[in-house]
């Protein structure tokens, strides 16, 4: 049996403000809240990242992130790729970026693998999430924009922003976890709200959870009611 404490299942966690409605408030409550959780990294949108950045600038255990083409991944490579290296510039540690939807859905492969390939290059290895955004897939382009990802020198493929109405499902993971065979890994975001979610997606190969700042700290009490402080992930 493998059994993960609270804090272990915190370090699996990116806390995450990154709605267009998010407020300096809400920021700097991510940055308390991240410190209280102990997550593994913290992402807002990029007019935010460096009042993030100096709100944790002593948490070094506690990564900030970058949001590249948020929400819709419709910009272009040129403005990606610059966006990238901007938030390199303010000293991010991960990038996550939002595929092109459109050219997915418009069968568009190798202009999705190049856009993809594009952020990767001006990440200069720093590791790139690509969140499809599999609420407005099917489960075939979920699977080929998966291997996009990989074959793009992404780090991970991710579910969703957080801005469709779903993308972490059980479903969406298993399809991404076949597709991408072990050479990524995957975080699962956009409807993560519970402990039970959240074991059963570990089980599928999850690796990293995008979650807002309630559910995080919903998911993490969670975890510390178990008996001995610890859940089950075997």
């Amino acid at each position: 049996m493998m059994k993960l404490a609270k804090n272990e299942i915190a370090r699996l966690i990116d806390l995450s403000c990154v709605r267009a409605e998010c407020d300096e408030s809400e920021i700097r409550q991510l940055a308390a809240t991240a410190r209280e959780l102990g997550v593994v990294c913290v992402f807002a949108l990029p007019s935010h990242t460096r009042l993030l950045k100096s709100l944790l600038v002593d948490a070094a255990h506690i990564g900030v992130g970058g949001a590249v083409g948020f929400p819709s991944g419709g910009h272009s490579t040129s403005i990606k790729a610059a966006e990238a290296r901007e938030l390199l510039a303010e000293g991010v540690s991960e990038l996550d970026m939002v595929i092109n939807v459109g050219w997915l859905r418009s069968g568009r492969y190798e202009a999705v693998r190049e856009d993809i390939r594009g952020v990767v290059d001006a990440a200069g290895g720093v590791p790139v999430k690509v969140i499809l955004e599999c609420h407005w897939l099917t489960p075939e382009q979920i699977r080929i924009g998966s291997q996009l990802c990989v074959e793009a020198g992404a780090a991970w493929v991710k579910t969703g922003s957080g801005w469709a109405p779903s993308g972490a499902t059980l479903e969406n993971v298993a399809i991404i976890r076949e597709a991408v065979g072990g050479r990524a890994g995957i975080k699962a975001a956009g409807g993560v709200r519970d402990l039970a979610t959240l074991v059963a997606m570990y089980r599928l190969g999850v690796r990293r959870f995008g979650i807002g700042t309630a559910s995080g700290t919903h998911i993490l009490a969670e975890c510390a009611a178990q008996p001995g402080g610890s859940v089950d992930v075997s």
